[in-house]
């Protein structure tokens, strides 16, 4: 589960986000950021080769990546997602994650 930020930090100082979030090896590390009932918002640090399976999500969220470069699969098909390149996974719509390289994120998530 991951760790809620809003409990730890002044939500009104700066954050960098690729700081909030360590590479652990062999594993998949988040953080998050804030929670409100209309939506959360985690940073994840991926290394290399691990991901999230196949599931699905009743919001849409937004995938922005900090660094690195991930495949994430919607609905069957691969999408290589690099630095600095978002992509949106639709609400309902199976969807997996795999690290090609180490990588961070940030997901947003909609209600």
């Amino acid at each position: 589960m991951a760790e809620n930020l809003t409990n730890i930090v002044d939500m009104t100082r700066v954050l960098k986000l690729k700081d909030i979030a360590a590479y652990q090896e062999h594993s998949v590390v988040s953080r998050e950021i804030i929670r409100k009932p209309s939506g959360t918002m985690t940073v994840f640090a991926f290394d290399e080769g691990e991901g999230l399976s196949e599931h699905t999500a009743p919001f849409d969220a937004a995938v922005y990546l900090l660094e690195g470069e991930a495949e994430i699969r919607i609905d069957g098909k691969p999408h290589s997602v690099k630095e600095g390149e978002m992509i949106i996974m639709p609400a309902n719509k199976p969807h997996a994650l795999k690290a090609v390289t180490r990588y961070k994120m940030l997901l947003v998530m909609i209600k």
